[in-house]
């Protein structure tokens, strides 16, 4: 592969023009398909054949002129009057008749939607069901709850609200512009003094990628360049061809609209992991290429030896990467798998773009490479073995006491490690959104008016079609049902809303006693499912439990079950390939056993930072259902990232006959700057994701960041070589049997040493 390599980065260096060209053509290309044919990305959260949603399918057979629950595109408004007052006071009533009859004929609303003020809905609303529960046998009170529970108008008169359905199939599909007419409606409102709010599914905020994240990312990663190169064109090369990358990759993942629906968070999700690599992969080659022009003149020759060794490192890291990227489609959830393979195609396009445009670039630079110096940075010399730099002292300070060090670091993402027994996994709604954000206040304020189960309704679809009896039977299933569900201690109102038109069919609506990001809403529904089997054989019925709490629910179960099988092939296809870049079993037995503590480590301490609110980054909430595979997919592949670049050189100069402790300190010397760099530049990208407005591209943000410090610093950079330390040549052993079936990749590049500078092709 050195060899491939070598000749592959000498000829894009000598063939510039060429290569420049066709990079310009691939990405016009995609641009020009992707302008013409690309769709709307989807927003859906959901997973087919989970439990809510196999309910929600018997809701549309039963009710069959009813909208799916799951394809339900939402608005509400919610209104609270100014303190000491109530909305049946002028002005707050003529306002909210007047809103509730513009919203009705806004633009995107479902056509023939009629909304009425709850100032005049509610009342007339508790009358008609009192008089008609009380008619059939319910007692007054009991009446008088229902009625209460369903009123869009507080018990108090102070709280009012509204809903209906956007005229969509898709959240992407509701227009900004309808939305800002909505939105500016609930402002005019606000003028008498009212508190009012726009929520639901269809008033979320489209979320667009690109922006000032990678703005500051950029930035950040700029600096630290400058600070590695001491020079502006060379810390330039890295962002130009990292933006090329992840520009061709987003353009990619926006034509793949036109072949299937894409996640509104893959580009943003790409983006991200795009940049950070595409950087790291070009500092490499780039480090890797100024460090050969001190032992040649033959500029070619150079970037051949550097693609023949650190682009032999990027291939396998890359392909790390990728691999647990890929590995998403395991985890048998749709959205996963594409927000994966988004996520790898870009990968791949960012080291193809280091492998290949990068030596172009140089080509075309020439001696101009490493002009704009503002300081004068050394390269340690390949053959230099006895320099004293940072890194080496670094490696020192582990080898005088490794085992102490290994102690301490184990202990420390033990003990980060602990908040993980509480985890906790949802998705995003009103309820957790921001605060201050018009979909947070109107939760709060249903929260306030009729108790935080407001947010969290549940509904229990009734299959009476094969209950022996009559109408009047069916009828008391129902009431059987509705009687289990109504005796459990979470349960705040369950009463029969709905009944089809040929009596075999209704729906219960069941009120939580507690939030939708509860956790005592996970054990209501889970309580219910429980006992569902039981009250479906003494009333004869079928039962689903649907509703945007279930649905939710068991999309978070579903992606917290398929972990263990995702990580499973994650860590076991890369064990394999890391065995055939180091030939040993002990080195990648040791970097997948780090792995698992540091990302360990990291989910602990995201629970803690997102569910118990440390540090006020986040508000106490769920941690995001996508987060942990999210999570392990992606830093597996990027840890090993660095694992790949500062090892290789240690095996290097192991190969060389170096003693196994002497080596590890040659590795630092050599690879442990610019790994300290990358990681830096890779933290920096991730921790900018920190002030996106998607509350799940902030997480993985905030959370790919730390995952990166605790893995490159603590595991990479000081637990594995201090263990390597240890154990000295055992480290590096592999039976002899296995040695002899692992094809051979040269990943060193010992095979480079036959390729010798030409001198007729020096270019100085």
């Amino acid at each position: 592969m050195a060899s491939l390599l070598y000749r592959l980065g000498r000829t894009a260096f000598r063939r510039w023009p060429w290569f420049i060209l066709a990079w310009a053509m691939l990405v016009g290309g995609v641009g020009a398909f992707a302008a013409a044919e690309s769709k709307p990305m989807s927003e859906s959260f959901s997973i087919a054949g989970i439990p809510s949603l196999q309910a929600a399918e018997l809701q549309k057979e039963l009710f069959p002129e009813a909208p799916s629950i799951d394809k339900q595109v939402t608005g509400q408004i919610v209104a609270k009057a100014p303190a000491g007052h109530t909305l049946a006071e002028e002005p707050y009533k003529t306002q909210l008749a007047t809103l509730a009859a513009k919203v009705a004929t806004s633009p995107q609303v479902a056509k023939g939607t009629q909304l009425a003020s709850p100032v005049v809905m509610g009342p007339m609303l508790t009358q008609q069901l009192v008089a008609a529960a009380t008619k059939q046998g319910t007692p007054e009170a009991v009446a008088k709850a229902n009625a209460a529970a369903l009123s869009p108008l507080s018990a108090d008169g102070t709280i009012g609200t509204m809903s209906w359905n956007f005229d969509v199939e898709n959240i992407q599909d509701v227009q900004q512009g309808s939305k800002d007419a909505i939105n500016a409606l609930v402002a005019d409102a606000r003028a008498s003094g009212m508190t009012v709010a726009a929520g639901g599914t269809g008033m979320q905020p489209i979320m667009m990628p690109g922006g000032s994240s990678e703005a500051i990312g950029i930035a950040i990663a700029l600096v630290v360049l400058v600070l590695t190169f001491g020079s502006f064109v060379a810390a330039g090369l890295p962002i130009v061809t990292a933006v090329v990358g992840v520009a061709l990759g987003s353009l990619c993942v926006t034509a793949a609209t036109a072949f299937g629906d894409i996640p509104s968070t893959a580009p943003s999700l790409a983006s991200m992991i795009g940049l950070a690599v595409g950087i790291d992969y070009s500092l490499f080659i780039l480090s890797r290429y100024r460090s050969e022009l001190l032992h040649t003149d033959d500029r070619s020759h150079a970037m051949g030896r550097a693609l023949g060794t650190a682009g032999t490192a990027v291939v396998f890291a890359g392909a790390t990467v990728i691999i647990a990227l890929v590995a998403m489609l395991f985890s048998g959830i749709s959205m996963l798998a594409t927000m994966g393979l988004a996520a790898a195609v870009t990968v791949f396009i960012a080291a193809c773009v280091a492998l290949t445009l990068l030596p172009a670039i140089l080509g075309l630079l020439k001696g101009k490479a490493f002009s704009g110096r503002i300081r004068k940075v050394q390269e340690a010399d390949e053959d230099d073995h006895e320099s004293v730099n940072g890194s080496v002292r670094m490696g020192n300070r582990i080898a005088a006491a490794p085992a102490l060090w290994a102690a301490a670091i184990v202990v420390l993402l033990v003990v980060l490690a602990m908040p993980i027994k509480g985890l906790h996994l949802g998705l995003p709604s009103d309820s957790t959104a921001v605060t201050g954000t018009d979909a947070r206040v109107s939760a709060n304020l249903l929260a306030e008016g009729w108790g935080p189960g407001k947010n969290a309704p549940m509904i229990a679809v009734i299959d009476a079609r094969q209950t022996p009896g009559d109408a009047k039977a069916k009828g008391a299933a129902f009431g059987q049902v509705l009687t289990w569900a109504a005796k459990d201690p979470g349960v705040a109102n369950a009463q029969i809303v709905q009944a089809n038109k040929t009596g075999d069919g209704a729906v219960l609506m069941i009120t939580p006693r507690t939030a939708p990001a509860d956790t005592a809403t996970d054990d209501l529904l889970q309580r219910l499912r429980d006992g569902q089997s039981g009250v479906e054989t003494s009333s004869a019925t079928h039962i689903g439990i649907t509703g945007m709490t279930a649905i939710q629910a068991d999309i978070s179960k579903r992606m917290f079950d398929a972990l263990p099988l995702y990580l499973l092939v994650v860590v076991g296809l890369a064990f394999l390939l890391l065995i055939l870049v180091f030939r040993s079993l002990v080195v990648p037995l040791l970097a997948t056993l780090g792995f698992l503590l540091s990302v360990l480590a990291t989910l602990g301490a995201m629970s803690g930072l997102v569910q118990h609110g440390w540090f006020g980054i986040f508000e106490k909430q769920p941690l995001m259902s996508v987060m942990p595979t999210l999570l392990i997919g992606i830093v597996f592949g990027l840890a090993m990232d660095y694992q790949v670049f500062l090892t290789t050189r240690m095996r290097e100069a192991y190969v060389h006959g170096m003693s196994a402790r002497a080596a590890i300190i040659d590795g630092y010397r050599h690879s442990g700057r610019v790994v300290t760099a990358a990681a830096a530049i890779m933290i920096s990208v991730f921790a900018a994701f920190a002030f996106a407005d998607s509350p799940l591209i902030k997480e993985i943000g905030v959370g790919l960041a730390l995952a990166v410090f605790l893995d490159a610093y603590l595991v990479r950079m000081t637990l594995i070589p201090a263990i390597m330390m240890i154990i000295g040549d055992k480290a590096w052993w592999m039976p002899k049997w296995l040695d002899r079936l692992v094809p051979q990749f040269d990943v060193e590049g010992a095979n480079l040493a036959k390729h010798a500078p030409s001198e007729s092709s020096v270019t100085r």
